[in-house]
């Protein structure tokens, strides 16, 4: 039995054998839509959730199963104190699969450690975010051809986005990357982050105006500033609207740049954006119910 708690548990390797099948899934829906039929998803969402959890649910309805949970920590027995090990033993009666979210760092990690079903943490805390991450790997992927040899400009919230920080990990694997952080002082990158990059001699730029570095980039991943990981309501409101990428600063970018954010947006992308072809993050939200397909199926050992 094997459980997604991080983008790295899966090698190189497997990423590519996951996109493949991914990809598959997109061209051949039909093909797919009884793979998992007598098979059941639990959804255990501690904290608000619109897209992550609709698209696990979509994509186990996809593949002819069926989906039970909940969708909010005061519907389920953790409103009575029960702990996330009894809750997932529970669970893991009722169902094949789990995916979990939790405001909590590392709780996806105590579940599975207990849990007798494949756990996928959807999200814990400002830690990690690993379906996202796969989410836009197989976005890039499909779009540019590869995953190699990039210029990377990560937008926003880079403190407290652990999309942010999941992606950077799981690019940096591959040959040729570039990392621009473009952040206000406040929200800058973890320097455990940096550290990291700097082990591996990956180059990385930190600075503060977008317009100047969008000329260089393959790929711009727009990010919001989260209001709930705020402490201090001054402070989110003074940088709230520090980045609003528009229709005027898109004319900065390559013709072959693509914009991904992971949703969901405030009003740091402009709606003017929407229809350029190059804003590619209402594609992207597709793409996660294809590489969720597939994971269900890799983690189920499953195979159509």
């Amino acid at each position: 039995m094997r459980h997604l708690m991080n983008p790295l548990d899966f090698s190189v390797e497997e990423l590519d054998r996951l996109f493949d099948l991914a990809n598959d899934i997109e061209n051949n829906m039909p093909k797919y839509a009884h793979a998992c039929a007598g098979k059941k998803l639990a959804t255990c969402f501690y904290e608000p959730s619109t897209r992550t959890r609709l698209s696990f649910e979509a994509a186990m309805l996809n593949l002819g199963g069926s989906v039970l949970g909940f969708s909010d920590a005061n519907s389920s027995s953790a409103a009575k104190g029960e702990s996330v090990s009894d809750t997932i033993r529970i669970i893991s009666c009722y169902a094949d699969i789990c995916a979990m979210r939790h405001p909590k760092e590392g709780a996806p990690m105590v579940a599975a450690e207990k849990s007798g079903i494949p756990v996928i943490n959807a999200g814990d805390g400002g830690h990690q975010h690993p379906t996202q991450t796969l989410t836009d790997l197989l976005t890039i992927r499909t779009l540019r051809g590869h995953l190699d040899h990039l210029t990377i400009g990560l937008c926003g919230d880079l403190k407290f986005g652990r999309t942010v920080h999941s992606l950077i990990n799981a690019l940096s694997r591959y040959e040729g990357m570039r990392f621009i952080f473009i952040s206000p002082d406040e929200l800058r990158i973890p320097d455990y982050i940096t550290e990291m990059l700097k082990e591996k001699d990956i180059p990385y730029e930190e600075v503060i105006s977008l317009e100047e570095k969008m000329p260089e980039l393959d790929i711009l991943y727009m990010t919001r500033v989260q209001k709930e990981r705020f402490f201090n309501e001054e402070d989110y409101i003074r940088l709230k609207d520090f980045y609003i990428l528009d229709k005027k600063k898109m004319r900065w970018a390559p013709a072959d740049m693509l914009v991904l954010h992971p949703l969901p947006r405030v009003n740091e992308i402009s709606v003017d954006v929407d229809d350029d072809p190059r804003a590619v993050y209402f594609k992207q939200a597709q793409y996660g119910v294809y590489v969720r397909m597939a994971l269900i199926l890799t983690l189920l050992n499953i195979q159509v």
